[in-house]
């Protein structure tokens, strides 16, 4: 025990001893390495403020803007239903559903080609509203009321030919709202036109679509009623007539007809 308190002792005194005669090491404080200084990115700074409107043109600016941002936010449904991409669109779906395709083509896909062949139908009319109402706007030359109507009156031309010869549905609106019969188009408003059209090209989309089933229809009938001859109650007729359909859309050249037709119909 006396022995284990003195090594204690002594060991104690030794660190000690050693604490304060050993000098600390000195290090040095001064950094070696130079900080990279942080650069200022390239990004611009946009500042929005509100304030109160000193004239009134201000408030005319501004209840512009808000119209235009509005029109914008409203681009795709006048896009869907002011131009030909009603039509195109239910037909293909009409054609895919006769095909009995579940899948394929992808409604993606389907939406895309209508797209395009909306572009193509509707390239002149939008070349107008650009060379009369877009391109002089930009140029200051006309305000924006006037843009207004010299881009409404390309689409209202448009729609009132796609009614030519059938101005029931155009009548049936007209009468609706308590007004006249029209003589011309400058007598019927655009408030009015566009269900009329809206209603036409539904009528015409599903005039084509029953077109295009009846002779799918036809295969479908004659592969079940051979196939309830041999007894095959089991077997899905649409399995064994979908190749078929396909074959004979491949063969006669099915989109390109279809397309063409298309197209027909608006020009």
């Amino acid at each position: 025990m006396l022995f284990l308190l003195g090594f204690a002792a002594h060991s104690g005194f030794a660190q000690t001893d050693v604490q304060t005669t050993t000098p600390f090491p000195t290090m040095s404080t001064t950094p070696s390495m130079s900080i990279p200084q942080v650069q200022t990115p390239l990004v611009p700074f946009i500042d929005l403020s509100v304030r109160n409107p000193e004239s009134g043109q201000e408030v005319a600016f501004s209840l512009q803007l808000l119209l235009l941002i509005t029109i914008l936010s409203l681009a795709p449904s006048i896009i869907i239903l002011m131009t030909s991409f009603l039509r195109i669109s239910i037909v293909l779906d009409f054609i895919k559903r006769a095909l009995s395709l579940q899948q394929v083509p992808p409604a993606q896909v389907l939406m895309g080609i209508s797209l395009f062949l909306t572009l193509f139908i509707m390239w002149p009319t939008f070349e107008s509203i650009y060379n009369n109402s877009f391109k002089p706007l930009a140029d200051g030359q006309i305000s924006v009321e006037e843009a207004y109507h010299e881009a409404e009156g390309p689409l209202r031309v448009f729609m009132y030919r796609q009614m030519q010869g059938k101005p029931d549905n155009i009548r049936l609106f007209m009468s609706m709202r308590g007004l006249d019969t029209p003589e011309t188009l400058a007598d019927v408003p655009t408030y009015v036109l566009i269900p009329a059209f809206i209603l036409n090209e539904l009528t015409a989309a599903f005039k084509i679509g029953i077109v295009l089933f009846i002779p799918f229809i036809v295969i479908d009938m004659v592969v079940a009623s051979a196939l309830m001859s041999m007894g095959m109650i089991m077997l899905p007729p649409v399995m064994i007539s979908m190749p078929f359909k396909l074959i004979l859309f491949i063969l006669i050249d099915g989109w390109g007809l279809l397309t063409n037709q298309l197209i027909q119909s608006f020009i």
